[in-house]
Formats: structure tokens, C-alpha cells, sequence
């Protein structure tokens, strides 16, 4: 696992491991929502938000942050500094291997109050590269073309383009995180491998070589153990491809499903996990009795959108996860302000989280944060403010304040927390 250096305000006494750093105790819980009932019951909060700040080139994403003047990274930063998550994913944020945009994102943004909210540190993080951009050296659409960026081993114009980032109020574990950047998809039992509709044969849209080295996730599956008082809560991370842009054969509708698919093995029995190996060689899934909370933009809606039947059941109907089911206000509201596919949409629109085309696939829930159920749940929710309510200007209409996308939190009863 490479190790990638963090420095951040705490930054004096950091030491960096894989990707994190190792600093102090965590600051006391402060204001926004929920401050109260933490003061009076402790509890974790642990949210997902997929944070559009990617960008079209390598390098762009630390140009535009630097200097703290960066509009977007400013509204997406007074949105964690509204929720006050004490745990979050960040979806599309770009990765680099020196972790320079982690730090001007923290240092200049987050730590620096944004339009009266008060400043949020988060002393560790943990990042680690991603597939997205990587070459596949392969012709993985079958378009007679290789070196596209639907080409590489997650869609991407750039190493780390749409990359993944775990910020914490709380150490990290980084001893024991797992990446599984490097799990090839045909080593999953059954993987649901697509198939060319041109020829006869099954499962043939990649060829026998291409198999060899395809990947299945499209960014990376990241384990990572956060140290909550005297419990290790994993943060279980990804962000599995969108299951649209393809063809008949389905080839993301398909992969989308199997990476969904690897964390309900992963947290399912013994049986059901022996299969899986990390990139250090280490084989099997969680430890049975462990506690964790299943986070990130899944890309997939349980009842509408374009995913494989079934896709995100297999984590919202699994046995050993709870699905606090958050709603917003907003959500509704935009639904029937927007209309067009909103209007033919079966699931309730309380539920959505990402705030999508009108004409397709319309709002749909595709972010996650679904706890153990060993975890009890206080409360969850998704910042989708009503437009006439504080808050709504970070979220606005197409083109975004801040992203297309909102936060999904959970409050946590975490044993041991004080």
C-alpha cells in the first residue's frame, strides 16, 4: 500500500501511514446540527457526500483550491460545516499521490469558517490511489480504439480523476485498512461478466486476456477502521460506476451490480467473503461481530434509474445491515417543481439524493450510509433544504452551487464513546 504524506493544521505531530495521518485526539463535538443532542448523548456521525469537485485535468483540482478562493470548494465546504459530520466520504475528489488537495481542502476551506459557520477540522484523513484513468492497456468498450478514457480501468482522463477521500475527527486505523483497488472481477463467484449480443458464445464481451487484468471497482473498495473511543467502527468505502453509458451488453449495469455486490460479501458470512483478497495478499471479509457503516454514491436506485434488477438490495435487504431510510423536504419539493421523469417515478421522492436530468433518469437515491445492525441509529437524514429554507443556496438548481449531489448522514450509538 503506498503511503501518501497528509499535513494539515494539527500537522506538527502527524506521521503518515498509508495514506493517513496519525495526529491528536479529536476536538470536542461542536455546533450545527445535532450539537445538542450530542452534548447530552454522544453519538457518531457518519456521511457520504459525492462533492463533484473533480476536475478535466491532472494537477487542476490543487491549482483551483489553492488560495482558499475556489467558489465551489467554499459552498461544499459550508455544507460539511452545516452538517458537521464527525466521519465522511468524499466522492470525486480528485486523488493525488503527494495529498495536496486534502490539504489545501482542510486547511483553507474547512478550517476556515465559511459564511458564519464555524470552522471543522479534520485531523486525519486517508486517501489512496484509484482506477479511474488508469490505462487498461486494452480496448474495454470494443470500439477499435484503445488509450480512451473508457478505456482505463475506471472511466477517467487522469489517475485519481473522480477519487475518494476519508476525512475523520477520529484515528484511523491505517495499520489495518484494506484497499481492493486490484481485485479482478472474475474472481468473484458468479460475477455477472458481460455479454457480446454479436456472437453466441457467453460472457464474451472481454476477451480471455482482457479478463486477466479487469478490475472490479471502478475507483477502489477501501476498508478503513476509524477508532471511535474504545470501538473500531470500518468505514466501508467505494464508489462503483454509474450502470448507464454503455450498450446492450450492459457491460456498467453489470459492474455496477458486482461492486455493490462485493460489500455485502465482504460483511456477509465466512462463506460468502473466503473469495476475497486485498491488495497486501490478504484474504476473507470483516470479522464476524465487527462494526461498520457502508458508505458512498452507489449509483443505484432501489426502485427507479437504470440499474441492474436488484442492485442496491443486495445491501438494503442484507441481514447484518440497516437502512435508516433518510429523507429531506427538498427532495420532494423538487421533485414536483421538476416534473418530466420525477413524474413516473414508483419510489418515494423523500428519499433521493442526487438531483438529476429532468428528461432522464430524473432525482433518484443513489447515496448511502447504512450502518451495521449493531450500530443502533439516533437519526439520519440528507441536507436537501426547502427553497424558501437556510441552506437551499448551497444546494440550488443545474448549474450547482455545489454539486448534483447531497450529503446522507447517520447518527450513531457507538459503545464506549463519551
Amino acid at each position: 500500500m503506498r503511503a501518501v504524506r497528509f499535513t494539515g493544521g494539527l500537522a506538527a505531530a502527524a506521521t503518515a501511514v498509508a495514506g493517513a495521518v496519525v495526529l491528536g485526539a479529536p476536538a470536542a463535538a461542536d455546533g450545527g446540527p445535532g450539537a445538542s443532542t450530542r452534548a447530552e448523548r454522544p453519538q457518531l456521525r457518519v456521511a457520504t457526500y459525492n462533492v463533484s469537485l473533480n476536475r478535466p485535468a491532472e494537477g487542476e483540482l490543487v491549482a483551483d483550491l489553492a488560495g482558499g478562493d475556489d467558489t465551489q470548494a467554499r459552498a461544499v465546504a459550508q455544507v460539511l460545516q452545516t452538517v458537521r459530520p464527525d466521519v465522511v466520504l468524499l466522492n470525486e475528489f480528485d486523488h493525488d499521490a503527494e495529498g495536496e488537495a486534502v490539504d489545501l481542502f482542510r486547511e483553507q476551506y474547512l478550517e476556515v469558517g465559511q459564511h458564519d459557520e464555524a470552522p471543522i477540522e479534520y485531523p486525519y484523513a486517508y486517501s489512496q490511489p484509484v482506477n479511474t484513468g488508469v490505462d487498461s492497456g486494452s480496448d474495454l468498450n470494443n470500439d477499435g480504439r484503445t488509450g480512451t478514457a473508457d478505456d482505463a480501468f475506471g472511466f477517467g482522463a487522469f489517475p485519481g480523476q473522480y477519487g475518494m477521500v476519508v476525512l475523520s475527527r477520529y484515528p484511523i486505523d491505517t495499520e489495518r485498512a484494506r484497499t481492493f483497488q486490484e481485485f479482478l472481477w472474475k474472481d468473484m463467484p458468479g460475477a455477472l461478466l458481460p455479454d457480446d449480443p454479436a456472437t453466441d458464445a457467453p460472457a464474451d464481451w472481454y476477451t480471455p486476456e482482457e479478463l486477466e487484468t479487469l478490475r472490479l471497482s471502478s475507483k477502489s473498495h477501501w476498508d478503513v477502521p476509524v477508532e471511535v473511543g474504545a470501538t473500531t467502527v470500518h468505514v466501508l468505502a467505494s464508489h462503483p460506476t454509474p450502470p448507464t453509458f454503455d450498450g446492450p451488453e450492459d457491460r456498467n449495469g453489470l459492474r455496477n451490480h458486482d461492486e455493490i455486490r462485493f460489500w455485502a460479501d465482504y460483511v456477509g458470512s465466512r462463506r460468502d467473503s473466503a473469495y476475497i483478497y486485498d491488495d497486501e495478499g490478504t484474504t476473507g471479509g470483516l470479522r464476524p461481530g465487527s462494526r461498520f457503516v457502508i458508505v458512498g454514491d452507489q449509483n443505484s436506485d432501489p426502485v427507479d434509474g437504470d440499474s441492474y434488477p436488484g442492485a442496491i438490495d443486495q445491501l438494503l435487504h442484507h441481514p447484518r445491515v440497516r437502512d435508516p431510510r433518510p429523507e429531506s423536504m427538498g427532495a420532494v419539493e423538487a421533485a414536483a417543481v421538476q416534473g418530466g421523469a420525477n413524474d413516473r417515478h414508483e419510489g418515494d421522492a423523500a428519499l433521493d439524493t442526487a438531483d438529476f436530468a429532468d428528461d432522464a433518469p430524473g432525482n433518484l437515491r443513489v447515496d448511502y450510509a447504512l450502518p451495521s445492525k449493531n450500530l443502533p441509529v439516533r437519526d439520519s437524514r440528507v441536507f436537501w433544504p426547502m427553497a424558501d429554507q437556510p441552506g437551499s443556496e448551497l444546494t440550488g438548481v443545474y448549474p450547482f452551487p455545489t454539486s448534483d449531489h447531497r450529503p446522507v448522514w447517520v447518527d450513531l450509538w457507538v459503545p464506549g464513546l463519551h
